[in-house]
């Protein structure tokens, strides 16, 4: 699919855009991801992505243009496959409990999808005055201990809700017969250490990072999930899109 996109893109002399992951990246990089961080992956992911990563580089040295923006684990409206619908709340259901993936007291990041994608179309944009391999760190939502992100949910919700650690000790018993335990296997390193990534970069190009209030968010996401009750057309005014904040 790759190959056909720079294929493509070369043919109608067009820039290659890529959401890129925390995936490329190995414990020997942590506790901080810059953009030059080894790339060491200890999962068949993180190797796809370093593939992908150096078959975009090579492109871009042959004058196919590339934008790539790395975040952490995604959440928020459309952010279908990730670890806040699979991990923490179950989707189309009231909340009253939430799942903890974190080793306690260890951060995670995160990347609210509507930040993600602004500060992708900010550097689109700009993209005549960027490198022809212009790679960017977002520093997104850092839960330094790995309760804020929870305790934003309670705020939402209004009460106090149950947490949970989540049954790691399933994942290997049915990682056999699972394809998405299997998947949750090889990514449970993510959670058993701290990472964060600097935006430095980001911040020089393009002078703040956009950042959606975590609550707000939060909120988003989970009406997006079914989580909440439907917003009436009047609430739905009270916040325009375009009220977001810059880190």
């Amino acid at each position: 699919m790759l190959d056909n996109t720079i294929a493509a893109a070369r043919a109608a002399g067009a820039r290659i855009l890529l959401p890129g992951t925390i995936y490329n990246f190995g414990p020997d990089a942590f506790p901080t991801l810059t953009e030059q961080s080894p790339q060491h992956p200890v999962t068949k992911k993180g190797a796809i992505r370093v593939e992908m990563e150096r078959r975009l580089e090579s492109a871009a040295r042959s004058g196919t243009g590339v934008i790539i923006v790395r975040a952490g684990d995604f959440f928020g409206p459309g952010a279908a496959n990730s670890w806040f619908r699979q991990g923490i709340v179950t989707p189309g259901k009231p909340i009253t409990s939430v799942r903890n993936p974190a080793r306690g007291g260890v951060g995670h990041l995160w990347a609210y999808l509507p930040d993600v994608a602004e500060t992708m179309a900010r550097l689109v944009e700009r993209a005549d005055r960027l490198p022809a391999f212009a790679v960017y760190h977002m520093s997104g939502v850092f839960d330094a201990d790995g309760s804020e992100l929870i305790a934003a949910i309670q705020r939402v919700v209004g009460r106090k809700l149950t947490v949970r650690s989540f049954p790691w000790w399933v994942v290997p018993l049915a990682a056999p017969f699972v394809t998405f335990m299997r998947e949750l296997r090889e990514m449970r390193y993510l959670w058993r250490e701290p990472l964060r990534m600097t935006n430095d970069r980001l911040v020089a190009e393009l002078g703040a990072e956009p950042h959606t209030p975590l609550d707000e968010a939060i909120r988003a996401t989970l009406h997006a999930l079914g989580c909440l009750p439907e917003r009436s057309p009047a609430s739905l005014l009270e916040a325009p899109p375009s009220a977001r904040a810059t880190t």
